[in-house]
Protein backbone atom coordinates (compact mmCIF):
# COMPACT_ATOMS: atom_id res chain seq x y z
CA UNK A 1 0.00 0.00 0.00
CA UNK A 2 1.84 3.65 -0.84
CA UNK A 3 1.45 5.95 1.87
CA UNK A 4 -0.53 9.05 1.58
CA UNK A 5 1.79 12.19 1.28
CA UNK A 6 1.98 14.83 4.04
CA UNK A 7 -1.20 17.60 2.92
CA UNK A 8 -1.34 21.23 3.87
CA UNK A 9 -4.28 22.27 5.89
CA UNK A 10 -5.73 26.05 6.88
CA UNK A 11 -4.53 25.33 10.63
CA UNK A 12 -1.09 25.10 9.65
CA UNK A 13 -0.60 27.84 7.52
CA UNK A 14 -2.14 29.94 10.18
CA UNK A 15 -0.45 28.56 12.83
CA UNK A 16 2.86 29.75 10.93
CA UNK A 17 1.64 33.40 10.40
CA UNK A 18 0.76 33.52 14.07
CA UNK A 19 3.90 34.33 14.70
CA UNK A 20 3.30 37.46 12.96
CA UNK A 21 1.25 38.56 16.12
CA UNK A 22 4.12 37.01 18.77
CA UNK A 23 6.06 40.32 20.29
CA UNK A 24 9.49 40.66 21.48
CA UNK A 25 11.29 42.40 24.17
CA UNK A 26 8.05 43.02 25.21
CA UNK A 27 8.97 44.69 28.55
CA UNK A 28 11.04 47.29 26.79
CA UNK A 29 11.07 50.61 25.39
CA UNK A 30 11.12 49.60 21.49
CA UNK A 31 11.94 52.08 18.00
CA UNK A 32 10.10 49.79 16.26
CA UNK A 33 7.54 46.95 17.38
CA UNK A 34 9.82 43.52 17.24
CA UNK A 35 8.19 40.43 16.56
CA UNK A 36 8.99 36.63 16.33
CA UNK A 37 8.23 35.96 12.71
CA UNK A 38 10.60 38.69 11.45
CA UNK A 39 13.58 37.11 14.24
CA UNK A 40 13.01 33.46 12.91
CA UNK A 41 13.52 35.70 9.14
CA UNK A 42 16.82 37.27 10.19
CA UNK A 43 18.06 34.20 12.01
CA UNK A 44 17.48 31.13 8.81
CA UNK A 45 19.24 33.61 6.65
CA UNK A 46 22.40 33.77 8.87
CA UNK A 47 21.92 30.59 9.10
CA UNK A 48 21.65 29.90 5.40
CA UNK A 49 24.91 31.84 4.83
CA UNK A 50 27.10 29.81 7.66
CA UNK A 51 25.69 26.80 6.25
CA UNK A 52 27.04 27.97 3.17
CA UNK A 53 30.34 28.96 4.56
CA UNK A 54 31.08 25.29 6.29
CA UNK A 55 29.98 23.04 4.36
CA UNK A 56 32.18 23.58 1.48
CA UNK A 57 34.63 20.95 1.82
CA UNK A 58 31.54 18.09 2.47
CA UNK A 59 30.03 15.69 -0.43
CA UNK A 60 27.02 16.82 -2.25
CA UNK A 61 24.96 13.88 0.18
CA UNK A 62 26.51 15.19 3.52
CA UNK A 63 25.45 18.74 2.35
CA UNK A 64 22.06 17.38 1.89
CA UNK A 65 21.64 16.18 4.99
CA UNK A 66 23.21 18.97 6.77
CA UNK A 67 20.86 21.55 5.17
CA UNK A 68 17.76 19.52 5.52
CA UNK A 69 18.92 19.35 9.21
CA UNK A 70 19.08 23.18 9.59
CA UNK A 71 15.88 23.86 7.66
CA UNK A 72 13.61 21.23 10.12
CA UNK A 73 15.30 22.16 13.37
CA UNK A 74 14.69 25.93 12.39
CA UNK A 75 11.49 25.14 11.62
CA UNK A 76 10.70 23.14 14.97
CA UNK A 77 12.30 25.77 17.29
CA UNK A 78 9.81 28.32 15.46
CA UNK A 79 6.87 25.88 16.26
CA UNK A 80 8.07 25.28 19.95
CA UNK A 81 8.42 29.04 20.35
CA UNK A 82 5.00 29.50 19.08
CA UNK A 83 3.89 27.20 21.85
CA UNK A 84 5.87 28.86 24.83
CA UNK A 85 5.19 32.24 23.45
CA UNK A 86 5.82 34.77 26.69
CA UNK A 87 8.16 32.55 28.49
CA UNK A 88 10.91 35.02 29.44
CA UNK A 89 15.00 33.94 27.90
CA UNK A 90 15.81 33.68 31.81
CA UNK A 91 12.96 31.46 32.71
CA UNK A 92 13.18 29.59 29.73
CA UNK A 93 16.88 28.50 29.98
CA UNK A 94 16.16 28.03 33.30
CA UNK A 95 13.58 25.34 32.70
CA UNK A 96 16.32 23.83 30.25
CA UNK A 97 18.74 23.11 32.79
CA UNK A 98 16.82 20.65 34.49
CA UNK A 99 16.10 18.01 32.04
CA UNK A 100 12.78 16.63 33.63
CA UNK A 101 11.71 20.05 33.78
CA UNK A 102 12.33 20.77 29.96
CA UNK A 103 11.20 17.49 29.31
CA UNK A 104 7.89 18.27 30.89
CA UNK A 105 7.32 21.72 29.11
CA UNK A 106 8.10 19.67 25.27
CA UNK A 107 5.56 16.82 26.16
CA UNK A 108 3.20 19.19 27.04
CA UNK A 109 4.54 21.63 23.66
CA UNK A 110 4.44 18.47 21.30
CA UNK A 111 0.64 17.86 22.36
CA UNK A 112 -0.27 21.35 21.70
CA UNK A 113 1.26 21.25 18.43
CA UNK A 114 0.02 18.01 17.25
CA UNK A 115 -3.79 18.95 15.90
CA UNK A 116 -2.20 20.84 13.04
CA UNK A 117 0.82 19.14 12.05
CA UNK A 118 -1.59 16.16 11.90
CA UNK A 119 -1.95 16.18 8.36
CA UNK A 120 2.23 16.23 7.93
CA UNK A 121 2.34 12.88 8.19
CA UNK A 122 3.32 10.57 11.28
CA UNK A 123 7.42 10.68 10.09
CA UNK A 124 7.32 14.64 10.48
CA UNK A 125 5.87 14.29 13.84
CA UNK A 126 8.70 11.98 15.01
CA UNK A 127 11.33 13.93 13.62
CA UNK A 128 10.00 17.07 15.65
CA UNK A 129 10.09 15.05 18.81
CA UNK A 130 13.29 13.68 18.61
CA UNK A 131 14.51 17.29 17.68
CA UNK A 132 12.58 18.81 20.74
CA UNK A 133 13.43 16.04 23.12
CA UNK A 134 17.27 16.70 22.80
CA UNK A 135 18.05 20.43 23.82
CA UNK A 136 22.06 20.31 23.51
CA UNK A 137 24.36 21.50 20.54
CA UNK A 138 24.74 17.78 19.84
CA UNK A 139 24.81 18.02 16.10
CA UNK A 140 26.55 20.69 13.50
CA UNK A 141 23.21 21.86 12.26
CA UNK A 142 21.79 22.66 15.94
CA UNK A 143 25.53 24.82 16.42
CA UNK A 144 24.53 26.61 13.19
CA UNK A 145 20.99 26.97 14.21
CA UNK A 146 21.79 27.79 17.71
CA UNK A 147 24.64 30.33 16.14
CA UNK A 148 21.93 32.36 13.91
CA UNK A 149 19.59 32.26 16.68
CA UNK A 150 22.11 34.16 18.66
CA UNK A 151 23.71 36.26 16.28
CA UNK A 152 19.87 37.86 15.36
CA UNK A 153 18.88 38.49 19.15
CA UNK A 154 21.82 40.34 19.25
CA UNK A 155 21.14 41.86 16.46
CA UNK A 156 17.84 43.03 17.99
CA UNK A 157 19.06 43.70 21.07
CA UNK A 158 21.48 46.50 18.98
CA UNK A 159 18.27 48.07 18.30
CA UNK A 160 16.92 48.77 21.95
CA UNK A 161 20.60 49.23 23.64
CA UNK A 162 20.55 52.83 23.07
CA UNK A 163 17.13 53.66 23.95
CA UNK A 164 16.42 52.14 27.35
CA UNK A 165 18.71 54.22 29.74
CA UNK A 166 18.05 53.07 33.51
CA UNK A 167 17.64 49.49 32.52
CA UNK A 168 19.35 47.49 35.12
CA UNK A 169 18.71 44.15 33.04
CA UNK A 170 20.98 45.67 29.59
CA UNK A 171 24.27 45.43 30.82
CA UNK A 172 23.61 41.61 31.81
CA UNK A 173 21.97 40.97 28.66
CA UNK A 174 24.70 42.49 26.69
CA UNK A 175 27.74 40.09 28.51
CA UNK A 176 25.52 37.02 28.21
CA UNK A 177 25.25 37.75 24.24
CA UNK A 178 28.94 37.97 23.71
CA UNK A 179 29.76 35.20 25.86
CA UNK A 180 26.92 32.66 23.93
CA UNK A 181 28.75 34.47 20.65
CA UNK A 182 32.01 33.54 21.37
CA UNK A 183 30.63 29.95 21.81
CA UNK A 184 29.99 29.58 18.01
CA UNK A 185 33.45 31.65 16.99
CA UNK A 186 35.06 28.24 15.37
CA UNK A 187 31.82 28.60 13.14
CA UNK A 188 32.94 30.29 9.68
CA UNK A 189 31.44 33.69 9.24
CA UNK A 190 30.44 34.05 12.89
CA UNK A 191 33.76 36.22 14.09
CA UNK A 192 32.62 38.60 11.29
CA UNK A 193 29.28 38.65 11.97
CA UNK A 194 30.64 39.37 16.22
CA UNK A 195 33.01 42.03 14.61
CA UNK A 196 30.28 43.70 12.73
CA UNK A 197 30.77 46.23 10.09
CA UNK A 198 29.16 47.51 6.77
CA UNK A 199 30.97 45.43 4.27
CA UNK A 200 31.11 41.34 3.57
CA UNK A 201 29.12 38.89 5.69
CA UNK A 202 27.69 41.60 8.21
CA UNK A 203 27.05 44.34 6.01
CA UNK A 204 24.96 42.16 4.05
CA UNK A 205 22.96 40.37 7.22
CA UNK A 206 22.74 43.73 8.01
CA UNK A 207 21.17 44.10 4.91
CA UNK A 208 18.70 41.56 5.56
CA UNK A 209 17.93 42.39 8.98
CA UNK A 210 16.30 45.91 8.10
CA UNK A 211 14.11 44.48 5.93
CA UNK A 212 11.98 44.29 9.43
CA UNK A 213 11.70 48.01 9.02
CA UNK A 214 9.78 47.70 5.95
CA UNK A 215 6.07 47.42 6.01
CA UNK A 216 3.79 45.12 3.20
CA UNK A 217 0.95 46.72 2.03
CA UNK A 218 1.93 50.39 3.53
CA UNK A 219 -0.41 51.89 2.49
CA UNK A 220 -3.19 49.97 3.88
CA UNK A 221 -4.02 49.70 7.65
CA UNK A 222 -4.21 46.14 9.00
CA UNK A 223 -4.06 43.88 12.32
CA UNK A 224 -1.27 42.45 12.36
CA UNK A 225 1.05 44.87 10.21
CA UNK A 226 3.58 42.11 8.96
CA UNK A 227 7.40 42.73 7.21
CA UNK A 228 8.95 42.04 4.05
CA UNK A 229 11.14 40.15 6.61
CA UNK A 230 8.75 38.25 8.15
CA UNK A 231 6.57 37.57 4.86
CA UNK A 232 9.73 35.89 3.70
CA UNK A 233 10.02 33.30 5.98
CA UNK A 234 6.19 32.35 5.82
CA UNK A 235 6.67 32.17 2.20
CA UNK A 236 9.52 30.14 2.67
CA UNK A 237 7.91 27.26 5.42
CA UNK A 238 4.91 27.10 3.25
CA UNK A 239 7.29 26.32 0.67
CA UNK A 240 8.72 23.85 2.09
CA UNK A 241 5.35 21.79 3.30
CA UNK A 242 4.05 22.15 -0.25
CA UNK A 243 7.09 20.57 -1.49
CA UNK A 244 6.58 17.45 1.32
CA UNK A 245 3.38 17.12 -0.56
CA UNK A 246 4.48 16.45 -3.91
CA UNK A 247 7.09 14.54 -2.77
CA UNK A 248 9.97 16.86 -3.92
CA UNK A 249 13.12 15.36 -3.75
CA UNK A 250 15.46 16.58 -1.03
CA UNK A 251 17.23 19.14 -2.82
CA UNK A 252 14.36 20.85 -4.23
CA UNK A 253 12.34 21.00 -0.81
CA UNK A 254 15.70 22.80 0.46
CA UNK A 255 15.94 25.34 -2.75
CA UNK A 256 12.20 26.41 -2.03
CA UNK A 257 12.63 26.92 1.40
CA UNK A 258 15.72 29.32 0.78
CA UNK A 259 14.16 30.89 -2.16
CA UNK A 260 11.18 31.42 -0.41
CA UNK A 261 13.35 32.88 2.34
CA UNK A 262 14.90 35.46 0.11
CA UNK A 263 12.51 36.03 -2.58
CA UNK A 264 11.90 39.63 -1.70
CA UNK A 265 15.53 40.75 -1.15
CA UNK A 266 15.15 43.01 -3.88
CA UNK A 267 12.50 44.93 -1.89
CA UNK A 268 15.38 46.33 0.21
CA UNK A 269 16.35 48.47 -3.09
CA UNK A 270 12.72 49.24 -4.71
CA UNK A 271 10.16 49.09 -1.69
CA UNK A 272 6.93 47.31 -2.41
CA UNK A 273 5.77 48.00 -5.52
CA UNK A 274 2.27 46.98 -5.67
CA UNK A 275 1.19 44.44 -8.78
CA UNK A 276 -1.88 47.14 -10.26
CA UNK A 277 1.26 49.41 -10.73
CA UNK A 278 3.89 46.97 -12.10
CA UNK A 279 1.38 46.07 -14.46
CA UNK A 280 0.08 49.38 -14.87
CA UNK A 281 2.38 49.82 -18.29
CA UNK A 282 3.01 46.62 -20.37
CA UNK A 283 6.66 47.26 -20.24
CA UNK A 284 6.68 48.37 -16.48
CA UNK A 285 7.32 44.79 -14.77
CA UNK A 286 10.60 44.54 -17.21
CA UNK A 287 11.72 48.00 -16.05
CA UNK A 288 11.33 46.85 -12.51
CA UNK A 289 13.36 43.28 -12.64
CA UNK A 290 16.14 45.42 -14.98
CA UNK A 291 16.75 48.08 -12.22
CA UNK A 292 16.34 45.44 -9.08
CA UNK A 293 19.02 43.37 -10.71
CA UNK A 294 21.13 46.55 -11.63
CA UNK A 295 20.78 47.64 -7.71
CA UNK A 296 21.54 43.86 -6.45
CA UNK A 297 24.65 44.21 -8.17
CA UNK A 298 25.53 47.72 -7.03
CA UNK A 299 24.50 46.83 -3.39
CA UNK A 300 24.26 43.25 -2.62
CA UNK A 301 26.42 41.22 -4.14
CA UNK A 302 28.98 43.99 -4.20
CA UNK A 303 29.58 42.68 -0.62
CA UNK A 304 29.83 39.34 -1.85
CA UNK A 305 32.81 40.13 -4.00
CA UNK A 306 35.58 38.06 -1.57
CA UNK A 307 36.36 34.25 -2.72
CA UNK A 308 35.35 32.70 0.49
CA UNK A 309 31.67 34.03 -0.34
CA UNK A 310 31.72 32.96 -4.06
CA UNK A 311 29.26 29.80 -3.20
CA UNK A 312 26.75 31.96 -1.46
CA UNK A 313 26.44 34.93 -3.90
CA UNK A 314 26.14 32.06 -6.12
CA UNK A 315 23.68 30.61 -4.55
CA UNK A 316 21.60 33.89 -4.13
CA UNK A 317 21.89 34.65 -7.87
CA UNK A 318 20.46 31.27 -8.49
CA UNK A 319 17.57 32.00 -6.14
CA UNK A 320 16.56 35.21 -7.35
CA UNK A 321 17.12 34.60 -11.00
CA UNK A 322 18.39 37.56 -13.64
CA UNK A 323 17.08 39.36 -17.01
CA UNK A 324 16.27 35.63 -18.80
CA UNK A 325 14.62 34.02 -15.20
CA UNK A 326 12.72 35.00 -12.86
CA UNK A 327 12.39 34.08 -9.18
CA UNK A 328 9.29 32.24 -10.33
CA UNK A 329 10.19 30.75 -12.99
CA UNK A 330 10.67 26.53 -12.73
CA UNK A 331 15.05 25.88 -12.92
CA UNK A 332 17.59 23.37 -12.69
CA UNK A 333 20.94 23.72 -13.09
CA UNK A 334 23.24 21.43 -14.72
CA UNK A 335 26.79 22.30 -14.26
CA UNK A 336 26.81 25.76 -14.06
CA UNK A 337 24.25 26.42 -16.46
CA UNK A 338 20.26 27.38 -15.43
CA UNK A 339 17.34 25.98 -17.45
CA UNK A 340 13.79 26.67 -17.44
CA UNK A 341 11.65 23.68 -17.19
CA UNK A 342 7.56 23.27 -17.00
CA UNK A 343 6.00 21.58 -14.08
CA UNK A 344 5.47 18.63 -15.58
CA UNK A 345 9.38 18.30 -16.25
CA UNK A 346 10.14 19.34 -13.09
CA UNK A 347 7.98 16.95 -10.83
CA UNK A 348 8.42 13.54 -13.69
CA UNK A 349 12.01 14.54 -15.00
CA UNK A 350 14.01 16.45 -12.77
CA UNK A 351 13.26 15.67 -9.12
CA UNK A 352 16.22 14.56 -8.43
CA UNK A 353 19.37 16.50 -7.00
CA UNK A 354 21.79 15.96 -9.53
CA UNK A 355 19.40 18.84 -10.92
CA UNK A 356 19.25 21.36 -8.49
CA UNK A 357 15.36 21.78 -8.94
CA UNK A 358 13.81 25.16 -7.61
CA UNK A 359 9.96 25.40 -8.24
CA UNK A 360 9.12 28.73 -9.41
CA UNK A 361 5.47 27.77 -9.42
CA UNK A 362 5.14 26.79 -6.13
CA UNK A 363 6.70 29.34 -4.86
CA UNK A 364 4.34 31.97 -6.48
CA UNK A 365 1.58 29.95 -5.16
CA UNK A 366 2.88 30.09 -1.17
CA UNK A 367 3.63 34.20 -2.19
CA UNK A 368 -0.27 34.97 -2.81
CA UNK A 369 -0.92 32.45 -0.04
CA UNK A 370 0.67 34.25 2.13
CA UNK A 371 -0.74 37.62 1.35
CA UNK A 372 -4.15 36.53 1.07
CA UNK A 373 -3.85 34.92 5.10
CA UNK A 374 -2.89 38.57 5.79
CA UNK A 375 -5.42 40.22 4.10
CA UNK A 376 -7.72 37.61 5.48
CA UNK A 377 -6.32 37.95 9.20
CA UNK A 378 -6.71 41.43 8.91
CA UNK A 379 -10.12 41.60 7.81
CA UNK A 380 -10.97 39.13 10.76
CA UNK A 381 -9.21 41.40 13.48
CA UNK A 382 -12.31 44.61 12.55
CA UNK A 383 -10.20 45.59 9.61
CA UNK A 384 -12.07 46.16 6.64
CA UNK A 385 -11.23 48.29 3.22
CA UNK A 386 -11.62 47.69 -0.49
CA UNK A 387 -7.96 47.11 -1.09
CA UNK A 388 -8.36 44.03 1.23
CA UNK A 389 -11.36 42.71 0.40
CA UNK A 390 -9.97 42.99 -3.43
CA UNK A 391 -6.58 41.09 -2.60
CA UNK A 392 -9.13 38.22 -0.91
CA UNK A 393 -11.56 38.01 -3.77
CA UNK A 394 -8.46 38.65 -6.21
CA UNK A 395 -6.50 35.30 -5.26
CA UNK A 396 -9.52 33.09 -4.56
CA UNK A 397 -10.64 33.78 -8.06
CA UNK A 398 -6.89 33.02 -8.83
CA UNK A 399 -7.17 29.38 -7.78
CA UNK A 400 -11.16 28.83 -7.77
CA UNK A 401 -10.64 26.36 -10.88
CA UNK A 402 -7.20 25.66 -11.07
CA UNK A 403 -6.23 22.27 -9.50
CA UNK A 404 -2.66 21.97 -7.96
CA UNK A 405 -0.35 19.72 -8.83
CA UNK A 406 -0.28 16.19 -7.49
CA UNK A 407 -3.97 16.56 -6.80
CA UNK A 408 -3.43 19.09 -3.73
CA UNK A 409 -6.28 21.87 -4.78
CA UNK A 410 -5.40 25.69 -3.81
CA UNK A 411 -9.17 26.48 -4.60
CA UNK A 412 -10.17 24.05 -2.21
CA UNK A 413 -8.21 25.41 0.35
CA UNK A 414 -8.68 28.77 0.12
CA UNK A 415 -12.97 27.18 0.41
CA UNK A 416 -11.54 26.75 4.52
CA UNK A 417 -11.39 30.41 5.37
CA UNK A 418 -14.81 30.96 5.61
Amino acid sequence: MVSQLPSVRKGLLQLIFSGSFMKRWNDKLRPVELVEVDKQAHKMITAFALLNLNSRSMSTEEKADLYEEVILGGIFDYLYRLVITDIKPPVFYEIKSNPVHYRQLTSWVIKQLEPRLQPLGSEFQEKLQTYLQDSEDSTFARRILNGAHVFASSWEFSLIKGINPGDMELKEIEDNFLNLLKQYSDLKGMEELMLGGQGGLSGFMNLCGRLRFQKRWSQTPRIPETSVLGHMFIVACYAFFFSMSVNACPMRRQNNFFAGLIHDLPELLTRDIISPVKKSVQTMGDIIKEYENKELEKRVFSLLQEPEYTGLAQRLRYYLGNDEVSEFDNTISVDGKVSKVSWEELQQKYNFDKFDPKDGYLLKVCDNLAAFIEAYTATRNGITNEQLQHAQWKIRNLYQNEPYIEGVHIGALLADFD
